[in-house]
C-alpha cells in the first residue's frame, strides 16, 4: 500500500504535466468548441448541463467519468451533441467533475445520480421520459441506473459500451485484472494518468499502437490530422476518478462480472439483465477491443425485453482511438448517427412534440 500511495503521487503530478502538455495543443488551436449550456443542478461530483430552452422529446448523455466529456462536442461539424440537436431533441448531458478529495462515492452513488437526474427531467417535462445514452463506462453507468429503474426511461442507447466482463470477453478486461492485484485500491482519488498508463498496459494495441497508425494514415488527409490532434488535447486531459469507483469498476465489474450475472446490488437490490426491460439499441465498434460483441451480447441476449438492436460498425480513420469512432467518425456521423436517431424517432413519446431546427430557441 506504501508503494501504491506512492505511485498515486508520482501520477498525481503526472496528471499535471499532461494537462500542461495539453493545453499546448490548445494554444495552437486544437482545442474543444463547445456548444453554450446552462448547468441547471449539481452535486458533489456532477453537473447536470441542459443545452436547450425548447420543449421536445429529451435525451440525457451520461458522460464516461475517465477524461472530459467535451468528447461529445468536440468540434461543431463533428458534434454529437450539435447533431442530436439539429434533429429536434432536447439534449441534457450529466458530467462528473473530478476527485479532489476522499469520497465514499461508488456505483450505486453515481447509479444514483443518474436517476436523480432523470426524474427532474420528467419533472420539468410534465411526467415525459427521457432517453438514456452513453458511451463507454458512462454506458455502462447508464445500463446500471436503467436496470435499477427501466420504467423511468424512454429507451437506452448505448454507444461502445461493455456489459459483460466475464473471462475471455476481451484482451483488455483479461489484462486489466491481471494487473491490478485485489484490494489495491482505496477511497483516496485515482489520478487519470494512473489509469491511462493501466490502460495501455492492457491493451496496447488500442491504446498505443493503433494511435500510432491512425496518425501515419492520416498524414495526407488534412481533416483527419487536425480530428486526431484534437483527439490527443482531450486524452492529455486527464482528471482524478473516486478511488472507490474504480475499486468497484475493476473488482465488481471486471473481475467478478456482477452486473452481467445479476448480482450487482444497487439500493440494497440486485440487478443485471432481468432487470432491464427499457427498449435498447447497442452500437459496437468491430474494431474495438476495449467494447467488442462478445462483451455486449450476451448481456443483450439475457434481457426480458425483445425490443432490442444491435447495430455492428465498421473502425475508420482520423478517430486517433477506434473506441472513439462512433463519436466522431465522419463515417458514424454519415452512417450510424442517421440510424441512432431513426431509432429514436421510433421510441419516442408521441404526446411530446419534435421541435424543427428552425423553431427551437436552443442556445
Amino acid at each position: 500500500m506504501i508503494l501504491y500511495d506512492a505511485c498515486r503521487a508520482m501520477f498525481g503530478m503526472t496528471d499535471l504535466l499532461r494537462r500542461a502538455q495539453g493545453q499546448s495543443f490548445e494554444d495552437f488551436g486544437l482545442g474543444p468548441e463547445e456548444c453554450p449550456y446552462e448547468v441547471v443542478a449539481s452535486g458533489a461530483f456532477w453537473r447536470h448541463r441542459d443545452y436547450c430552452k425548447s420543449y421536445s422529446q429529451s435525451v440525457l448523455i451520461v458522460a464516461a467519468p475517465i477524461k472530459r466529456a467535451y468528447i461529445w462536442d468536440l468540434v461543431p461539424p463533428l458534434s454529437a451533441i450539435r447533431y442530436i440537436l439539429r434533429q429536434g431533441f432536447h439534449v441534457h448531458l450529466l458530467e462528473w467533475l473530478p476527485a479532489e478529495t476522499p469520497g465514499e462515492y461508488g456505483l450505486a452513488e453515481y447509479a444514483e445520480s443518474i436517476s436523480e437526474c432523470v426524474a427532474r427531467i420528467s419533472r420539468r417535462h410534465s411526467g415525459a421520459k427521457t432517453f438514456l445514452m452513453g458511451h463507454s463506462l458512462g454506458g455502462t453507468l447508464a445500463a446500471i441506473s436503467a436496470a435499477s429503474e427501466s420504467d423511468s426511461i424512454r429507451g437506452l442507447v448505448l454507444l461502445g459500451t461493455p456489459l459483460c466482463f466475464k473471462p475471455e470477453s476481451s484482451r483488455f478486461r483479461d489484462a486489466l485484472v491481471s494487473l491490478v492485484p485485489v484490494g489495491l485500491l482505496d477511497a483516496a482519488p485515482c489520478p487519470g494518468s494512473l489509469l491511462s498508463h493501466m490502460s495501455a498496459l492492457a491493451s496496447p494495441d488500442t491504446f498505443i499502437w493503433s494511435r500510432m497508425a491512425d496518425a501515419v494514415a492520416s498524414v495526407a488527409d488534412i481533416h483527419a490530422q487536425e480530428i486526431h490532434g484534437r483527439v490527443e488535447r482531450w486524452a492529455l486531459d486527464e482528471v482524478a476518478l473516486p478511488g472507490q469507483l474504480v475499486r468497484q469498476l475493476i473488482e465488481w465489474l471486471y473481475r467478478e462480472n456482477r452486473f452481467c450475472e445479476g448480482n450487482l446490488k444497487i439500493a440494497n437490490s440486485p440487478i443485471g439483465p432481468a432487470t432491464l426491460t427499457a427498449p435498447t439499441l447497442a452500437v459496437v465498434n468491430v474494431a474495438d477491443d476495449v467494447a467488442p460483441s462478445v462483451s455486449v451480447r450476451p448481456f443483450i441476449d439475457a434481457m426480458p425485453t425483445r425490443d432490442i438492436r444491435i447495430f455492428e460498425i465498421p473502425g475508420e480513420r482520423g478517430v486517433c482511438l477506434q473506441h472513439l469512432g462512433i463519436l466522431i467518425g465522419r463515417n458514424a456521423r454519415a452512417v450510424v448517427w442517421p440510424e441512432i436517431i431513426s431509432w429514436m424517432d421510433s421510441h419516442a413519446d408521441p404526446r411530446v412534440p419534435r421541435s424543427e431546427s428552425s423553431q427551437r430557441t436552443c442556445r
